[in-house]
């Protein structure tokens, strides 16, 4: 079966077509080939039914549920589609693919769609796949390679390590290395003769090199009449440090996505994600939210530093004690600061102490910053309707000790998260405050009375180097009746 280009084919999905296609798990293959499986003899009629009520709830593919379930081996599955289908099946875990073909799909595109190319003759590209009749990522391929395509069937996992592997060089920022004292300016990279493929991950990585030699977390890419402006954010001053020309903004933009493994192609929706890379040997992530504007779309990306033991911060020996024991007991523990003043990487050093109680510890975050051995981090997808409500409506099922919460906004929430302490749960949230006073002012407001009371530690953040904690006794002796 081969799928050529049609350079006269002019649709294409919509944002909502294609906002649905990233919603649910499918196997359009298995989804159109299901009942067959039942008139070859391979599954009962009953056990599709329920395979298929298993994949809409977990949101998996029909075929996952299948195999999860014991009733049919993948391998069945594979040697049913290749006979059914007349596509060849191909395993590959011990091939060998051609390179030079790995430019024909993204990395992002690979790892979405379970897909990845093994070797071009003239002008017809072999790739696997784990769907072949995906006719939308036949078309997305055949658009982006420009030639015919002929797949061939083969495992999602297999496909899967495949791309793990060769795509790996592209998926890494290269090591970042810094020398206090010393002047840069990633525009020497944007200047230079380099004209290899890797030349547009060396300007990202020469950007971030620049970011944290200056102490800057926040970096945002956007539209302006040079270029795409790069801009630090420093002490609340948004400070622009040049621009990527206008006609590297596409190459540069993908590549940054791709990083990310967000889809390159899509701008009009936004994306969430994260790319991770070391700086002098130690592991950095970088969140990155896209987000479309009138002028086009704006890049943000966030510097996260990893989290440090909590008695490296904290260094009064009776205020760690009195967060061990907040820890340890149902209560309210509140990290307040302002912007960019450290909120996340104080709760992050908070969870590394909690691991060592022993308790079932949760978060409940946009994106994990990093990767917390022992704490079942949980990340919010609007995509599948996995919100802030639908999570905090099934948390508890989990039976948590700990809860971390990342951004909680409505009064409900307060509300619903403060009643979880009269269940024995501690939970740890942030709260935005720019100094004592703001505090005060905030906390008054009556939306916060259940709050208020049963709050047993206040962590506030006056710099990175001034930390007060307040225990359960001293919050009303320091901040008053609020």
């Amino acid at each position: 079966m081969r799928f050529f280009a049609n350079t006269h084919n002019d649709y294409k999905p919509s944002t909502m077509e294609t906002i649905f296609m990233e919603t649910t798990v499918t196997n359009k293959t298995l989804e159109k080939l299901k009942y067959d499986l039942v008139r070859a003899g391979l599954v009962a009629y009953e056990t599709i039914e329920q395979a298929q009520e298993i994949a809409s709830s977990q949101n998996i593919n029909i075929g996952q549920a299948l195999i999860n379930s014991g009733v049919i081996t993948e391998d069945s599955i594979l040697k049913f589609l290749e006979a059914k289908l007349h596509i060849p099946y191909v395993n590959l875990d011990d091939y060998t693919l051609d390179t030079k073909c790995l430019k024909f799909i993204s990395f992002a595109d690979a790892k979405r769609y379970k897909i990845i190319p093994l070797f071009k003759i003239e002008d017809t590209l072999t790739v696997a796949m784990a769907d072949p009749l995906d006719l939308f990522a036949i078309d997305k391929v055949i658009e982006t390679a420009e030639c015919s395509i002929e797949p061939v069937v083969s495992s999602e996992a297999a496909i899967l390590k495949k791309i793990n592997e060769y795509y790996k060089e592209e998926a890494a920022v290269a090591d970042i290395y810094t020398e206090e004292g010393t002047e840069y300016d990633w525009r020497d990279e944007l200047h230079s003769e380099d004209l290899s493929d890797t030349h547009i991950q060396k300007i990202i990585s020469a950007i971030l090199k620049q970011a944290i030699l200056e102490n800057v977390h926040e970096v945002t890419f956007q539209h302006d009449d040079n270029g795409f402006g790069v801009n630090f954010k420093k002490n609340g001053e948004i400070l622009n440090k040049g621009n990527i020309p206008a006609v590297l903004i596409s190459s540069f933009a993908a590549k940054l996505k791709t990083l990310a493994e967000l889809d390159s192609s899509v701008s009009e929706v936004p994306q969430l994600g994260k790319i991770n890379f070391n700086v002098d040997g130690i592991n950095v992530v970088a969140s990155i939210s896209t987000f479309p504007t009138i002028m086009g779309e704006r890049i943000f990306l966030k510097i996260y530093k990893p989290p440090k033991a909590l008695n490296k911060i904290i260094k009064s020996e009776n205020n760690i004690n009195l967060i061990k024991s907040a820890l340890n007991n149902p209560g309210i523990i509140i990290v307040c600061g302002s912007p960019l003043s450290g909120k996340t990487h104080v709760i992050y050093s908070l969870l590394l102490e909690a691991v060592n109680k022993n308790k079932n510890i949760m978060t409940l975050e946009s994106i994990a910053k990093y990767n917390l051995n022992s704490v079942h981090q949980c990340e919010l997808n609007e995509n599948v309707g996995f919100n802030m409500d639908k999570a905090s409506r099934f948390i508890e099922f989990q039976s948590p000790d700990i809860i971390y919460l990342e951004g909680i906004k409505t009064k409900d929430s307060f509300d619903y998260f403060s009643s979880l302490v009269f269940e024995d749960k501690t939970i740890i949230m942030e709260f935005l405050a720019n100094n004592m006073e703001d505090l005060r002012y905030k906390l008054s407001f009556s939306d916060f009375e259940t709050l208020k009371s049963i709050i047993s530690c206040l962590i506030f953040i006056h710099s990175q180097d001034s930390i007060e904690v307040f225990s359960k006794e001293t919050i009303q002796k320091y901040l008053g009746a609020f």
